[in-house]
């Protein structure tokens, strides 16, 4: 892999010695089920060929006990002690980093001093969870160093305690999975009561292109106020129906029926979920008898959705959906992550996709008089540790 020689020939540079642990994360497309994973619902995701490398060495008794690690695209480079993580610094990208060491530290490993680099081709900020990415790669290479192995489950857990115990976002478990469970030419069904992971075949055919609005999103004031309208419907519906734990156990009937008990806010942010988790189903079944036209309709459905009841979208996503709605060879599109801002996933035939992202990118030069660069994405392998041979 040519990107994994350059990452070690730039650690060798850095550091003046091969890494020990070098690990590799991919970034996420979330291609059904917006905001379901924290409402013990249901996604279709998918793991994508673009992500973050996490190489790191340890520093040795004659060091001076602080950890180092340099962004290799954008040259920073943060300092920290391990004795010091108890405050997270606003703002901090290395935060995603200390939080993944203070969760292994409350799983009793021992992490020692450390110098690393990371290397990413995800953009940031935009919705393809370049957050998840460095997290879960950084706890693969941080596990070998500290000597732990843990499960899938338990690393993705790992992450997503740290962006809710450390970081301050709310976020679900969804990002993390999808990273370490992707599988070439799969979407990844994730079901979040049960934690059950199973890969769906991809159609033949068909791309993923990835637009960035250039709209950077800040999940955590806006993710959490969607968060508790959701769990304040899911206090009320309990009330009379006990089984109710979640929206994942609230059927649309069920909600209509006691729409009056709620504010129209809360209904639209439940109905949001409730309809999300019903099109992930219907997406599965309408893959296993290949009807993409089907498919395609529940993306659009879905961003639909997003922008009236969620209100997760923003007037850039909502243009990248409608000009892509209107160009040959389009089967279906939506916002793709937390929203408000980041990126528009579409979905198109295959033979096709050069020439969508090019009118897609004129297009929107010519509505917004500003440039746009889509991506075209295939589904990948997730998240593993990388051999590094001696000397290499």
């Amino acid at each position: 892999m040519q990107e994994k020689m350059a990452m070690i020939k730039e650690f060798r540079q850095l550091y003046g010695g091969s890494p020990t642990g070098l690990a590799y994360a991919p970034g996420r497309l979330e291609i059904l089920g917006n905001h379901t994973d924290y409402n013990q619902g249901v996604v279709l995701s998918a793991a994508i060929d673009r992500g973050t490398f996490f190489a790191l060495s340890p520093v040795g008794q004659g060091g001076d006990g602080v950890c180092r690690i340099h962004d290799l695209r954008s040259g920073d480079t943060v300092e920290f002690r391990l004795d010091q993580l108890e405050h997270p610094q606003a703002g901090d990208w290395a935060n995603y980093v200390k939080g993944v060491i203070v969760e292994l530290h409350k799983r009793g490993a021992t992490v020692p001093p450390f110098q690393a680099a990371i290397r990413s081709t995800i953009p940031l900020s935009a919705g393809m969870s370049s957050s998840a990415a460095l997290e879960m790669a950084a706890a693969l290479a941080l596990c070998k160093l500290a000597g732990l192995s843990l499960s899938t489950l338990e690393l993705a857990r790992i992450g997503q305690s740290c962006e809710n115990n450390y970081v301050g976002a709310r976020t679900g478990l969804m990002d993390q999975i999808t990273s370490l469970n992707g599988r070439a030419d799969h979407l990844v069904f994730s079901d979040f009561r049960s934690l059950a992971v199973t890969p769906v075949p991809m159609p033949s055919g068909v791309a993923l292109i990835v637009a960035n609005s250039m709209v950077k999103h800040v999940l955590t004031g806006a993710y959490n106020e969607r968060r508790i309208r959701c769990e304040e419907a899911v206090a009320e519906l309990a009330r009379h129906w006990p089984g109710v734990q979640a929206l994942r156990d609230v059927t649309r009937q069920q909600l209509d029926e006691y729409r009056p008990q709620l504010d129209a806010t809360t209904y639209r942010r439940a109905l949001h979920v409730v309809g999300e988790n019903e099109r992930v189903f219907a997406g599965i079944k309408a893959l296993r008898r290949q009807d993409l036209e089907a498919f395609g309709g529940l993306l659009f459905a879905s961003h639909e959705s997003s922008r009236v009841n969620f209100e997760n979208s923003c007037p850039e996503l909502d243009a990248l959906v409608e000009l892509g709605k209107s160009l040959p060879g389009i089967v279906g599109a939506r916002l793709s992550g937390g929203g408000f801002g980041g990126i528009s996933v579409h979905l198109v035939r295959q033979e096709q996709a050069a020439e969508f992202a090019r009118r897609l990118a004129a297009a929107w030069q010519s509505r917004t008089g500003r440039a746009l660069d889509p991506i075209i994405c295939r589904a990948a392998d997730g998240g593993r540790l990388l051999e590094v041979a001696p000397d290499a």
